[in-house]
């Protein structure tokens, strides 16, 4: 674990342990999701306490908070982190930009590479392609969200979409992987750790689009200073390495 992570979980310890060691919950969405496995350990680690992950779609976990799901911490992009704020469910001082993430395009490991080098190349290797995969835009994920709107605006929809392979949640790659899909487009960060499958490369810069990603504390939360000192550390700059590791940046 990079060091600068460890010295800055270290600084809260003291503030956690002398309380006693605690449970927090976090919820996040699924770009996330790697960058917090990969810090939570260090952070159990130096303050005692231990750390529950949960993840699912933005839209999905902002249904679940609003029905009165409790958690401690929660991932999700800046603007629900803010409507959360406003209906009383994140303390409206703790809205924290953690990352942002870049969408990608996935084969089968051992398949060809299709050329994504230009927004031509790129058309042309999703209307060529048997079956595309990308998350189902009306379950609330981001990416899927995304997707949707940039097949309409190349005007390739009408190609793509009928032989679309809708993903409810999850790493659109597990389904490239285990052949479900020729192709997938997903975020970056969400591709990377699938076994089986391969990053051809980000979209073209005309048609990319980054994710943001912001930390909540829940208002309700019974270990609030627990939650904070998690937050502090996935926005600090010893995170950073982390990030670039899991196919993200840091969010400024």
């Amino acid at each position: 674990m990079n060091r600068k992570i460890a010295l800055v979980a270290f600084a809260f310890a003291f503030a956690t342990q002398s309380a006693g060691a605690v449970e927090i919950k976090v919820l996040t969405a699924g770009a996330f999701k790697q960058v917090l496995l990969a810090v939570v350990p260090d952070y159990e680690k130096q303050t005692g306490n231990t750390v529950k992950i949960e993840n699912d779609t933005v839209g999905a976990l902002v249904k679940r908070i609003e029905g009165g799901d409790a958690f401690d911490v929660v991932v999700v992009s800046p603007a629900a982190v803010d409507d959360l704020a406003k209906k009383g469910k994140v303390a409206a001082d703790s809205h924290t930009n953690l990352a942002k993430v870049g969408v990608g395009v996935v084969v089968k490991e051992g398949a060809a590479r299709p050329d994504i080098g230009s927004v031509e190349a790129f058309k042309r290797a999703l209307i060529a392609a048997k079956s595309v995969a990308y998350i189902d835009p009306a379950s609330g994920g981001s990416s899927g969200i995304f997707v949707d709107r940039l097949l309409d605006k190349l005007g390739i929809a009408g190609d793509v979409k009928p032989k679309a392979k809708l993903i409810p949640g999850g790493a659109v790659a597990d389904h490239v992987a285990n052949g479900e899909a020729e192709i997938g487009i997903h975020q970056i960060s969400e591709i990377l750790p699938v076994k089986g499958a391969v990053l051809v490369g980000p979209l073209p810069a005309e048609i990319q689009n980054y994710t943001i990603y912001a930390a909540g504390l829940a208002a309700a939360s019974k270990e609030a200073e627990a939650g904070k000192a998690l937050i502090k550390l996935l926005a600090g700059p010893g995170a950073a390495a982390v990030l670039s590791a899991k196919g993200m940046q840091p969010a400024q």
